[in-house]
């Protein structure tokens, strides 16, 4: 079985020491080629812009005094032409102002380089949270979180560097909570993918770090109002509601997204019905975490545990997911596998972790496929491909829900059914 498989990874050192070189080996290959790719060299002068290229471009805009203008989509569209030659697939930014500062300093950068920086850097950082965090079991973290990590990597998202903010709450929550709530805050930059960390911290009544993070989001809005004026509050409000009614019309690329909403969608449900779907999934996400922390207070559930299931839920909460949020999965799994054996069959863990893979590759699998029978044009259509990385969140949240329920069970029943 898979998991039997995957599991041998962990046989010896020098076998873990073996596949962590190849994954890493692979990584920076890959790294290589995209930093060739957006240099724009060789073959690759005329192409379509992608993530980091938006990045590079509201970094451009910090600078130049008009980063109010990114914020509007007709205008942002005409950056977008200009930096790719007249050829580009618009891609809406609704990052908060805080983003906007701490991509500023790779404005004096070519973007190849920018790319190579940014996605080295905040790859490098995820990795080192992520073995501190998974020890013995790195090695199978790695492989099955690879599809998830190639593609982060290949269109030069921030999938590394939110995952290493929750790793990072997730390590030093226990005995240096003022780093926690400095990582916490840190996830303004994508706020969405904190909910399920913070749920977990008021519940577990870490003041300390709430307060923290709370302190850091405050300041670091006062620094931004200071830069760019009150106006770039209205105008980041202003990108979230166009925002919502371009994804209500489907005219992002669904089947890479992650979310319940994304897969309803692409099956044909109404959008109205799609966004209660997703509160629905998103409001039981957020109920597995309490069930976790209740169960660490009954029946001996360990807080690693609880966190493990935050970090899992963390990508399921939001409509507005990708596949490159997915790195955030490494870190979940990582704290849930020392004690996945006890409330989880070979079969189950077998489940999870090709729900993970599939979650990670399909995304990747269908852009190729789609650039090959439709060209860009085919990724406007909302239908074009079904959200099945939506699926497999839904499914994983189900069978995270049912290693709960079997946690709560006497410990003999439980003995039982880990057998």
């Amino acid at each position: 079985m898979l998991a039997e498989t995957l599991e041998q990874l962990q046989a010896s050192p020098s076998k873990q020491r073996t596949y962590v070189r190849f994954v890493l080996a692979a990584l920076a290959v890959i790294v290589a080629f995209k930093t060739f790719w957006f240099a724009r060299w060789g073959g690759w002068a005329d192409r379509e812009l992608a993530d980091f290229d938006a990045f590079h471009i509201v970094a451009q805009h910090v600078w130049l005094g008009d980063l109010e203008q990114v914020y509007h989509f007709e205008a942002l569209l005409k950056m977008q032409i200009a930096a790719a030659g007249g050829k580009t697939s618009f891609m809406p930014w609704t990052y908060p102002p805080q983003y906007d500062v701490v991509m500023a300093p790779f404005a004096f950068v070519p973007v190849g380089i920018g790319y190579l920086l940014f996605t080295a850097a905040t790859l490098a950082l995820y990795l080192v949270t992520l073995h501190r965090i998974a020890r013995n079991n790195f090695a199978q973290v790695l492989v099955i979180v690879f599809p998830a990590l190639a593609i982060t990597i290949g269109c030069g998202q921030n999938g590394f560097l939110t995952g290493a903010l929750v790793g990072l709450v997730c390590l030093n929550l226990e005995r240096r909570q003022i780093i926690a709530g400095l990582a916490l805050g840190a996830m303004v930059i994508k706020p969405h993918l904190a909910i399920a960390a913070g749920v977990y911290l008021l519940a577990t009544r870490r003041w300390v770090t709430v307060a923290v993070a709370a302190t850091l989001v405050l300041a670091s809005s006062l620094v931004c109002t200071l830069m760019f004026g009150w106006q770039i509050w209205t105008a980041w409000l202003g990108a979230i509601r166009e925002s919502a009614s371009y994804l209500e019309q489907g005219f992002y690329p669904l089947f890479r997204m992650v979310s319940a909403y994304a897969a309803l969608y692409t099956a044909g449900v109404p959008a109205s019905v799609a966004f209660w779907g997703q509160a629905a999934i998103a409001a039981i996400a957020l109920l597995a975490i309490l069930l976790a922390i209740f169960l660490g207070a009954a029946r001996g559930i360990s807080a690693q545990f609880a966190l493990g299931i935050a970090a899992m839920v963390s990508v399921m909460i939001s409509p507005y997911a990708y596949d490159y949020d997915l790195p955030m999965l490494g870190i979940g799994l990582a704290l849930l596998l020392p004690e996945l054996g006890k409330v989880a069959t070979s079969r189950e863990r077998s489940v999870m972790y090709g729900l993970i893979l599939l979650a990670g590759g399909y995304g990747l699998l269908q852009s190729a496929r789609i650039a090959a029978q439709f060209g860009q044009k085919g990724e406007l259509s909302p239908h074009v491909a079904p959200a099945i990385a939506g699926l497999a969140m839904i499914a994983l949240l189900a069978l995270l829900l049912k290693m709960l329920w079997r946690a709560a069970q006497p410990a003999k029943m439980l003995q039982q059914a880990a057998e």
